[in-house]
C-alpha cells in the first residue's frame, strides 16, 4: 500500500496551491515535508506561470509545529538541514505568499506567517510560540520580524510565555490580515489569490522586494543567529529533558 503524500501541490489560474496533508497529525512538519516545501517554493519562484503561492493545511488545522518524533529521529545537525533550507526559501520567496489558517498554528506554523503577504484565518485559529517551554529559541527570523509586526512588548509576551494567541488578538496586532468563517476559508483565500494573480506580475514582485529591502540584511543575520543558537540548544540537557517529558505526556 502506497503511503499518502504529506504534501500536495497543484497549479490553477497562476496560483500554486501547496497543501500540508497530515490531518491525522494536525499537519505537523516532518523532514520530508520540509524537503518538499523547499522544492515547491523554489520551483514557484522560477516558474513564470506561477504568480502567487497559497499555503494551507488539510482538515481542521494549519500546522502543529514540528512532529517531535520525526524531529528527534532526524534532528538538524547543521544550517544545511531541510528545516533551515526551507526557512531560507521562505524568507527569500519573491512572489506573493498567501496563507490560510484554521485550528492549530504552532511554532513554525505561526512564525512562517511573518513572511506571508496575506494571512486569512478563522476565529478558531490558535496560534502559539512554545519555543522557550521546549528549551529552544524561535526561528524563521521571528526575533526580528515579530516585534516589527506586532510591537516589542506584545512580541516578548508571546515569545517568553508561550501562551496561546487568540485569533482576534492576532488580527488586531497585524499578524493576521482578516478573519473569515471556517466554512468560507478556502473559497475566500482562493479568491484573494486569484485577484492577486490577475495583477501585473513584475509589479507585484518589485513591490514585495522594495517593502522588504529596509530589513533584508537584518533578517539574513537573524536567520543565521537563530539557527546557530537553535542547534546549540538541541543538545542541551534541559532541552532533551523537556522533549522527553513532552513526548511521554503525549504518549
Amino acid at each position: 500500500m502506497t503511503a499518502r503524500p504529506e504534501l500536495r501541490t497543484e497549479v490553477r489560474d497562476h496560483v500554486l496551491e501547496v497543501v500540508l496533508d497530515r490531518p491525522e497529525k494536525r499537519n505537523a512538519f516532518t523532514v520530508a515535508m520540509y524537503e518538499g516545501l523547499v522544492q515547491a517554493f523554489e520551483s514557484a519562484s522560477a516558474n513564470d506561470d506561477v504568480r502567487v503561492l497559497l499555503l494551507r493545511g488539510e482538515g481542521e488545522h494549519f500546522a502543529a509545529g514540528n512532529d517531535l518524533g520525526d524531529f528527534l529521529a532526524r534532528p538538524p545537525t547543521g544550517t544545511d538541514a531541510p528545516v533551515f533550507r526551507f526557512l531560507q526559501a521562505l524568507a527569500s520567496f519573491d512572489k506573493p505568499l498567501v496563507v490560510a489558517v484554521d485550528g492549530a498554528a504552532i511554532g513554525l506554523g505561526t512564525t512562517l506567517l511573518l513572511h506571508a503577504d496575506w494571512v486569512v484565518a478563522t476565529p478558531r485559529a490558535r496560534l502559539q510560540l512554545p519555543f522557550v517551554d521546549l528549551g529552544l529559541v524561535p526561528e524563521a527570523g521571528a526575533t526580528l520580524l515579530l516585534p516589527l509586526t506586532v510591537g516589542r512588548l506584545r512580541a516578548q509576551r508571546w515569545l517568553l510565555s508561550g501562551e496561546a494567541i487568540p485569533s482576534a488578538e492576532a488580527l488586531a496586532s497585524g499578524l493576521v490580515t482578516e478573519l473569515v468563517a471556517p466554512e468560507t476559508l478556502l473559497d475566500h483565500t482562493r479568491a484573494v489569490c486569484t485577484k492577486l494573480a490577475q495583477k501585473p506580475a513584475e509589479a507585484l514582485r518589485h513591490t514585495k522586494a522594495l517593502s522588504r529591502a529596509p530589513w533584508r540584511e537584518a533578517l539574513e543575520r537573524a536567520l543565521r543567529e537563530e539557527a546557530d543558537v537553535f542547534l546549540a540548544r538541541l543538545s542541551a540537557p534541559d532541552t532533551k529533558a523537556r522533549f522527553a517529558a513532552f513526548l511521554s505526556k503525549k504518549g
